[in-house]
């Protein structure tokens, strides 16, 4: 998280969760998928009803102009949403998206990019979150994209063998 930000202060989260474990959990989930270890993303906090990832930007994530790729920027805030509603999910129950929508509203570019996931709903079959995306270099941040997100609650369905 970006130094004096507090999440769960400046979005009123509230939420319970069902398994006193949701951050080991969300931890292992996280550790066990390929596509965030493959482009260098980093869990940076968890918290009942919120997610961050991090990602420092290097060559193998950017596009032509230098930014990092929309796709990244779009894979990080979906990880994010994703376990932003894992945490309040049942312990026998794992996390698939449904859909999301992003909107790209500035370049990704700067020091580091933060994916924050908030839930909007924690419905008992769907979820809804939503996302952010800044880019920061010191204590500058810029919004750099902006997601709503809809998540199914995978009920009997386990996580990652890894993963609990």
């Amino acid at each position: 998280m970006h130094p004096g930000h507090d999440p769960t202060h400046a979005h009123g989260l509230h939420w319970k969760p069902r398994n006193p474990e949701y951050a080991a959990r969300v931890r292992a989930s996280f550790a066990a998928q390929g596509a965030m270890r493959t482009i260098r993303a980093e869990l940076v906090g968890v918290a009942p009803g919120y997610c961050a990832i991090a990602l420092k930007p290097h060559a193998a994530v950017s596009q032509q102009h230098g930014y990092v790729h929309g796709g990244i920027v779009s894979a990080i805030v979906d990880s994010a949403g994703g376990y932003a509603a894992f945490t309040l999910f049942p312990r026998e129950a794992s996390v698939l998206t449904v859909e999301f929508k992003l909107n790209l509203i500035a370049p990704a570019d700067g020091d580091r990019i933060l994916a924050e996931g908030f839930v909007v709903k924690p419905g008992r079959t769907l979820a809804v979150t939503r996302g952010e995306v800044h880019a920061e270099r010191g204590d500058h941040r810029v919004l750099v994209a902006v997601m709503q997100q809809t998540l199914m609650v995978m009920h009997g369905k386990p996580d990652a063998p890894d993963a609990d």
